[in-house]
């Protein structure tokens, strides 16, 4: 498969499921341009990186499908109802962008010097994250909308699967609602989980649809997260970051995991 084929398949698949949209492509950048055709918001695929993450993931395309209809539904101009809706806060990567292609800036809060929260509005199927513009309308105060996003972060159910590897435990969050990444802001699950380790407590949030701890007793285990974080960031198609964060005295410290040494253990 190349960058031309995926786009026409892209463009068929998403052409059964909507005819609201118009498409552009970028021959030089290998890129496509997805918009609406009311209000020209839209996305912009990067192919060329699609097309190998598509190699690897036969579920992929159907996903970038998935992403780019439900992100063009929240573009829709329709008024949003907060007494129909739920506001939670989201993490992205430092790198995102910080206001909207109209020039009205994003809520936001500092988090860590890889990431920073980022606050939705949940649209059930998907979410639209709150500008400047939009909280002005609702007439919320930054804090308003901080605390209110905080309250229904702590009512969202957080379940695991555990896997271990060579004596080193690890537990992947993954509910596919959107905010698998936001529940590193649940500070009562990470001290639950910072419990049960028995070595270094790692965190990961590599994208948005999945959150990664992991109870590292041995060398083997920094190596096994540093892959998984390669991995799973380059194929999630939200990526926030790829370093892990070491959690310790209720704080998140990013690190390069690659050759470090563990001498011993952590005493419960």
């Amino acid at each position: 498969m190349n960058v031309f084929k995926l786009k026409d398949i892209i463009i068929e698949k998403l052409d059964s499921k909507r005819n609201d949209f118009d498409f552009k492509f970028n021959r030089k950048d290998e890129a496509l341009r997805v918009e609406r055709k009311d209000n020209k918001k839209g996305v912009d695929i990067e192919l060329a990186k699609a097309v190998q993450k598509a190699k690897n993931n036969e579920n992929f395309i159907d996903e970038i499908i998935y992403y780019i209809d439900e992100t063009l539904s929240r573009m829709a101009d329709d008024p949003v109802n907060l007494d129909q809706a739920m506001i939670y806060p989201v993490v992205r990567a430092t790198s995102f962008h910080k206001e909207t292609k109209e020039g009205n800036a994003f809520i936001t809060d500092d988090h860590t010097n890889e990431t920073r929260i980022y606050y939705a509005i949940d649209l059930k199927n998907s979410y639209r994250l709150i500008d400047e513009a939009l909280a002005s309308s609702f007439d919320m105060s930054h804090e308003d909308i901080r605390v209110l996003a905080f309250n229904n972060l702590e009512n969202l159910k957080i379940d695991y699967k555990k896997q271990t590897v060579q004596e080193n435990d690890f537990y992947f969050v993954n509910h596919n609602d959107g905010y698998d990444a936001s529940r590193i802001l649940n500070e009562k699950f990470l001290n639950e989980m910072y419990d049960i380790c028995e070595g270094e407590m790692m965190v990961g949030l590599p994208h948005q649809d999945v959150l990664i701890i992991a109870d590292v007793k041995n060398q083997v285990g920094y190596d096994i997260m540093a892959q998984m974080m390669m991995q799973y960031f380059a194929e999630g198609l939200t990526p926030i970051t790829s370093l892990s964060f070491s959690y310790m005295d209720k704080k998140l410290q990013p690190v390069f995991i690659l050759g470090k040494q563990k001498n011993s253990k952590r005493g419960k």
